[in-house]
């Protein structure tokens, strides 16, 4: 039997596929108000690689860099991207595995994931950054801050992980399904395709943000630092938030009323306004 026209008819189903798929992304973004597409960038360091987009005007003195959540990836940022970018050049990053990122060999700790992110702010070359970072983020950023301190101009953890009192795969995928009842379509349609991308070994990405300890890192922080969280956020606790605010030396708290855990997705307004107004003061 030839085999050309099978080849033919499973290329054709594989094209279709892959059209269909882009056309689902494209609405999702649409139906999401996701702004328009950025430069985006692979990045690679010690066997691990990250996507970046960055957006706004290269020539703006200052830069801010968000990194997202377990199970999200770049464009969960959309929102934010857009009240921020009129104030400086915004870069989003997909961790490895995340969003477009490819699986890296093995499941990257905290730590490596961080010094991943610290060489793609020496290639990105623009001084001291704002680094964001929102959930399981925060605890990158967090080890960015502490082992790469010239690179962070001024820290900004956003609903930060993992309460030390509920580090348990369990509690955490509870409490998150609780936070999540009654979100915004928005946040439910992102978030599952952001899921499906991460899918790949989930349970390894996990397993690593689980076994790190950011508690021990907070008080080594030096840069001034900005501690968010959602007024009904049962990811990250407000006796948890206080308590990583007051273990950093320089930081301040702000508390976004009638949002979760996902406040920067459902809606970033608040924050972004917080964000501002705090960097307009003398740090």
């Amino acid at each position: 039997m030839d085999a050309e026209p099978l080849e033919r008819a499973a290329q054709a189903v594989t094209d279709a596929a892959s059209t269909a798929a882009e056309a689902i992304d494209r609405a999702i973004d649409d139906a999401t108000g996701m702004p328009d597409p950025g430069d985006v960038e692979s990045f690679t360091h010690d066997g691990a690689c990250l996507v970046a987009e960055t957006y706004g005007d290269r020539a703006a003195p200052r830069t801010f860099v968000l990194v997202h959540g377990i199970g999200m990836g770049r464009k969960v940022f959309g929102d934010l991207v857009t009240h921020l970018e009129p104030h400086g050049l915004v870069v989003a990053i997909d961790q490895p595995g995340y969003g477009e990122a490819p699986e890296p060999p093995r499941t990257p700790t905290m730590e490596r994931t961080a010094d991943l992110v610290a060489a793609y702010l020496r290639h990105l070359d623009r001084g001291p950054v704002v680094l964001l970072g929102h959930s399981m983020g925060t605890q990158v950023v967090t080890e960015v801050a502490v082992r790469h301190p010239a690179a962070v101009d001024r820290l900004v953890l956003v609903a930060p992980t993992v309460d030390r009192r509920h580090r348990h795969a369990l509690s955490q995928l509870a409490r998150l399904g609780v936070d999540l009842l009654g979100e915004s379509p928005k946040v439910l349609l992102l978030g599952a395709r952001e899921y499906l991308r991460a899918s790949p070994n989930l349970r390894r990405k996990m397993r690593a943000m689980l076994t790190h300890t950011p508690e021990r890192s907070y008080p080594r922080v030096p840069a001034p630092t900005l501690v968010v969280r959602g007024e009904t956020d049962r990811v990250s606790p407000r006796a948890w938030c206080e308590e990583v605010a007051a273990a950093i030396p320089r930081s301040e708290t702000f508390e976004v009323a009638g949002h979760g855990h996902e406040t920067l997705i459902r809606d970033a307004a608040p924050t972004a306004d917080a964000l501002l107004r705090w960097l307009s003061t003398p740090a």
